[in-house]
């Protein structure tokens, strides 16, 4: 249990850092882009293009930002195999909070009393869930689930692209909801993987779970991305929180029989709501003073919208 612990909060801190660096490279594009008068960073319906997305991509701020993800993710799968997915994801999710705070120094944002009370209530949830948190369960799913996850998670990542792609600069918060679905399907995957514990490289290659972790991973990505483009670290993080957290949880009890300590079914449910509720709040408040927080002219396109990436 301490092991899977530190794990989930290594892994937290990574993403939580790489997401903030990923945003300063998504506002130095765009500020290039901007200045360039370019043209072909948007989409018709006002949203990232591919080819923005991709420079956004190719700045070192954004790659080291990215080699942060990889390390969390790997610690993260680790976590999902050590701890029930309510706790392993929920303790992940807290990397909102170093979103935040990180984003104090370098992305310019003040966190008012709001804000950090919100915090705290994460805090506080986190060690509710600890107390309470019993056991992983022991089931991996049927074959028919894992091919159920795949054709799901494929489903989910390629409308939810085309709907983010329709809903172009309106696309922020829809982005990040599905990139957390899709991290939250990787956190299923890892966990009924077959071929980890003991090591088949067959029946690893085999198992359908491999390739929505994949696909998950690949799109997830991608969507996180755009939604940093297009909105705030801080919402764009909140609606990733929503989506890794609520539907892991409720699939690991329901389907894998996770479980918590015998009589702290009641703590389990509180800590996991506040969790939730507290990083939503968190983002919720999280708006920037002074120029960093001035809301871009509606006249002046998504290159603007671009440009204050720090806005909540």
């Amino acid at each position: 249990m301490i092991i899977g612990l530190l794990t989930a909060v290594a892994a937290s801190a990574c993403y939580g850092t790489g997401s903030v660096l990923q945003a300063v490279g998504s506002r130095k594009s765009a500020r290039r882009e901007a200045a360039a008068a370019s043209t072909s960073g948007t989409t018709e319906h006002g949203g990232p293009s591919l080819s923005s997305t991709a420079k956004a991509a190719m700045t070192w701020e954004f790659m080291v930002g990215t080699v942060l993800d990889f390390v969390g993710f790997g610690l993260g799968a680790l976590a999902a195999r050590l701890l029930p997915l309510f706790l392993s994801q929920t303790v992940i999710s807290a990397n909102l909070v170093i979103t935040a705070l990180l984003g104090i120094k370098l992305l310019g944002i003040r966190l008012s009393r709001a804000e950090w009370s919100s915090i705290g209530v994460v805090c506080a949830s986190l060690v509710m869930l600890a107390t309470a948190a019993g056991s992983e369960g022991e089931s991996r799913g049927s074959d028919a689930a894992h091919w159920w996850l795949l054709a799901v998670t494929v489903l989910l990542m390629g409308g939810g692209t085309l709907l983010v792609r329709r809903l172009g600069s309106r696309g922020a918060i829809t982005a990040g909801l599905l990139s957390g679905l899709g991290f939250g399907a990787i956190g299923v995957g890892v966990r009924v993987l077959d071929g980890v514990d003991p090591f088949e490289p067959l029946a690893l290659l085999a198992d359908p779970a491999l390739y929505a972790i994949l696909v998950a991973g690949a799109v997830g990505m991608y969507l996180h991305t755009v939604a940093l483009q297009i909105g705030s670290v801080n919402g764009a993080t909140a609606a990733l929180v929503v989506g890794e957290t609520i539907l892991p949880g409720i699939l690991g009890v329901l389907w894998l029989g996770d479980s918590s300590r015998a009589g702290f079914l009641w703590l389990a449910i509180a800590g996991f709501v506040l969790a939730v509720a507290g990083a939503v709040a968190v983002a919720w408040f999280g708006e920037p003073d002074g120029a960093a927080g001035q809301a871009p002219d509606e006249e002046d396109g998504p290159h603007a919208r671009h440009k204050d990436l720090a806005r909540t």
